[in-house]
């Protein structure tokens, strides 16, 4: 009886799952920590370039504001 070429493939299935698993995993982790820096990084830059704007009470006197039942 002939031999199956797949046969051939059997010894080397733990090592290409080994690879493939290796190759997603290390697709993942730079998707998760460029997110991750471009999520941080866009904060400090928004910060330096955003304006704020003060408005000072006309009256002049500190008013609390408070809360009724």
């Amino acid at each position: 009886m002939k031999r199956s070429t797949f046969s051939a493939i059997g010894g080397w299935q733990s090592f290409l799952f080994a690879v493939g698993m290796y190759v997603v995993a290390l697709f993942f982790s730079i998707f998760v920590c460029s997110s991750i820096f471009y999520a941080l990084n866009s904060r400090t830059a928004s910060k330096d370039t955003a304006k704020t704007i003060v408005v000072a009470p006309a009256s002049g006197h500190e008013q609390l504001a408070s809360v009724t039942h």
